[in-house]
């Protein structure tokens, strides 16, 4: 019984931060919609990731805690996670810019139900 509460409160608590995640890359992908560069990495400039290092680092980390629990769950890996920091990087000239990767993104989660913006 103490093993079936352990992995319930583990789930519970995964759900809590997979929420926060969303709310964050959400509120992050919002404001590169809205011009701010820098979260998708395409221009790799100094002044553009340090200014959005404390995002990326807490999208990091909570996406591996997540990862963590999943697996010790026995659940898929956090696709989210690992969808958003693979579409990060260089792009070719001819890529979208960063806000409008960014708007599709939050199509993408509106799509599926996961974005109440």
């Amino acid at each position: 019984m103490a093993k079936a509460d352990r992995l319930e409160r583990l789930d519970t608590r995964r759900e809590e931060l997979e929420a926060e995640y969303r709310e964050t890359l959400i509120a992050a992908l919002e404001k590169t919609a809205g011009g701010s560069w820098g979260l998708f990495d395409h221009r790799q400039e100094k002044a553009a990731r340090a200014a959005v290092a404390p995002v990326i680092e807490t999208l990091d980390e909570i996406g591996q805690t997540v990862d963590s629990m999943r697996e010790q769950l026995g659940m898929a890996p956090f696709t989210l996670h690992r969808d958003f920091m693979a579409d990060r990087g260089p792009v070719k000239s001819s890529a979208v810019g960063e806000p409008k990767q960014a708007q599709a993104w939050l199509e993408k989660l509106k799509a599926s139900g996961k974005y109440d913006g």
